[in-house]
C-alpha cells in the first residue's frame, strides 16, 4: 500500500515516518523547500525522543520520502492523508480551516480512482463532510472514499502513543474506506489495539471531546490546588487519592501553572464555539478557558510579587516549552508568564533544554543562558516552569550560592520540600504548604 502524508508538522512527520516503519510506502509532503530538504537529510524538524532514528531508517531502507510535489504523491497514492494545520480562527475561535480546504483541492485534482482520502488533523464536526462534498464538486466522476482518523498523540512520547495506542478512531461512511483503514492499522493488530469504526462525525467529536474532558482535569486539579494552598491541604496527597479511583484515573491530575501546547488551547476554543454555533453552550469547557487565561496571570503575578519582595529584579525561568521532551512552546504557559515579567521591568534569564530556539523567535529582550546554573546566576528568583529532567536533581546549594536572592518557585511540584533541606533557599510549589528555610531545618 502506498501512503501519501500531506504535511510534515508534528502530527503529519510523526504519523509519516510511522507508517513507514510498519513497512509502508509512504511519501511525506510540504510546501516549504527547506524543510524538505532537511528531511532528505535525515534530520528531524521538530524535537521528539526516538523521531531521528527511526526517520534515518526507513529513509536508508527507502520506505520514506519527501517532497514539495503533492500531485505525485498524491497520484501514486492509495491513501492520502491530511495533516495540516487547524489554528485557532481569529474572531471566533473556531478551527482555522483554510489548510485543509486548501490540501483537499489540490487532492481532488491530482487523485485517481478509488482513493482513500483521511483527515488526520484535528477538525470541527462535519469538515469530512464539507471536504467530500468539495472534492466530489471537483471530480464528479471520480469515485473516492473519505474517512476521518484523528489523532491523540502526547507530544514527547508520540513513537509509542502511535506504536502502542489505546485505541484508534476511524470515521468511515462506506466499506471501501473501512478496508482500507483496516489494512492501515493491521500492523497493529498484534498488540490487540482496539479499532473503532463510527461515523465520520462520532470520530471527529471524539477528538475534541476527549481533549476538552483533560483539560478539564488539568484545570479541576488547579482549582483544588489553590483551595489547598489556602486551607493547609497539599494537592500532591489529594490528587494521588483521587487518582486511584479508577472512575477518574490519575493522568492529568497534575497541578501546574494552566495547559498549552497545540492542541488543548485551541481545541477548548474550538469545542466551545462549535457549542455556541449549534445552539448548545459548553459552560464546562467555556468556563476551563477562562480560568486557565487567569491561571497563567496569576502565576506571572506570583513570580512578580516575590521578586518585588526580594528587592530585585532578576527572574531566572527554568523551561519554555509546554511540557518536557518537547520543543513546543505554543501557547506554553511560559510565554505568558515570560511576557507579564518584562512589562513589569524585571530581567529575565532563560533555559531550556531543547525549545530555546523556538523561543528566541518569541521572545525577545530576555537573557538565554547555556545551563540551568548560568540561568540563576545573579538571579532573585528562581522559577521552575517546565519538568525536564534536567531539573529534577539541581545542585541546590550552588543555585542558592549563584543566586542575589533566594527564592525557588517550583511551579511543576519537581522536588519535596525535605529536598531543599540545608540548601539555604525559600521554596514555594503549587497547592502545598510555603516552606521556609527555617522549617526545614529545625
Amino acid at each position: 500500500m502506498n501512503i501519501a502524508m500531506i504535511g510534515t508538522g508534528y502530527v503529519g512527520l510523526v504519523s509519516g515516518v510511522c507508517f513507514a516503519e510498519f513497512g509502508f510506502e509512504v511519501t511525506c509532503v510540504d510546501t516549504k523547500p527547506a524543510i524538505i530538504e532537511r528531511l532528505q537529510r535525515g534530520e528531524a524538524t521538530i524535537y521528539e525522543p526516538g523521531l531521528e532514528d527511526l526517520l534515518e531508517r526507513n529513509i536508508t531502507a527507502g520506505t520514506l520520502r519527501f517532497t514539495t510535489d503533492l500531485a505525485e504523491a498524491v497520484a501514486a497514492a492509495d491513501v492520502v492523508f491530511i495533516a495540516v494545520g487547524t489554528p485557532s480562527r481569529r474572531g471566533d475561535d473556531q478551527a482555522d480551516l483554510q489548510y485543509i480546504m486548501a490540501a483537499a483541492d489540490q487532492v481532488a485534482e491530482a487523485m485517481r480512482p478509488g482513493t482513500v482520502v483521511v483527515i488526520k488533523s484535528t477538525v470541527v464536526v462535519g469538515t469530512g463532510t464539507k471536504v467530500r462534498d468539495r472534492i466530489r464538486a471537483a471530480r464528479p466522476n471520480v469515485p473516492f472514499s473519505m474517512v476521518s482518523n484523528p489523532e491523540f498523540l502526547r507530544e514527547g512520547s508520540a513513537i509509542e502513543d502511535f506504536m502502542r495506542p489505546d485505541r484508534v478512531v476511524v470515521g468511515v461512511e462506506d466499506e471501501h474506506g473501512s478496508e482500507a483503514m483496516h489494512r492501515v492499522y493491521r500492523p497493529l493488530y498484534l498488540r490487540e489495539t482496539p479499532l473503532i469504526v463510527t461515523t465520520r462525525e462520532n470520530a471527529e467529536l471524539i477528538k475534541y471531546a476527549t481533549n476538552a474532558f483533560l483539560a478539564m482535569k488539568v484545570t479541576f486539579i488547579n482549582q483544588v490546588a489553590d483551595l489547598c494552598e489556602k486551607t493547609g491541604g497539599n494537592v500532591q496527597d489529594v490528587a494521588h487519592a483521587i487518582g486511584m479511583d479508577n472512575r477518574i484515573g490519575s493522568k492529568f491530575l497534575h497541578a501546574g501553572p494552566g495547559f498549552g501546547g497545540s492542541c488543548f488551547p485551541k481545541d477548548t476554543r474550538a469545542f466551545a464555539a462549535t457549542g455556541r454555533d449549534h445552539g448548545v453552550p459548553q459552560k464546562l469547557i467555556e468556563s476551563v478557558v477562562e480560568i486557565n487565561e487567569k491561571r497563567k496571570r496569576s502565576m506571572a503575578e506570583r513570580l512578580i510579587g516575590f521578586a518585588r519582595e526580594a528587592g530585585g529584579n532578576t527572574v531566572a525561568v527554568l523551561g519554555i516549552s509546554f511540557k518536557p521532551n518537547t520543543d513546543d512552546i505554543r501557547e506554553s504557559p511560559a510565554l505568558d508568564i515570560v511576557s507579564a515579567l518584562r512589562g513589569e521591568g524585571i530581567e529575565v534569564r532563560i533555559h531550556d533544554p531543547a525549545a530555546m530556539e523556538t523561543g528566541k523567535a518569541v521572545l525577545h529582550d530576555v537573557t538565554w543562558c547555556a545551563s540551568p546554573y548560568e540561568a540563576v546566576e545573579g538571579a532573585h528568583v528562581v522559577a521552575l516552569l517546565t519538568e525536564w529532567n534536567v531539573y529534577r536533581a539541581l545542585d541546590l546549594k550552588r543555585v542558592a550560592k549563584e543566586m542575589s536572592g533566594k527564592v525557588l518557585v517550583d511551579l511543576r511540584n519537581i522536588y519535596q520540600p525535605q529536598d531543599l533541606a540545608g540548601s539555604g533557599l525559600e521554596y514555594h510549589s503549587v497547592g502545598r504548604p510555603t516552606l521556609l528555610e527555617s522549617s526545614l531545618t529545625d
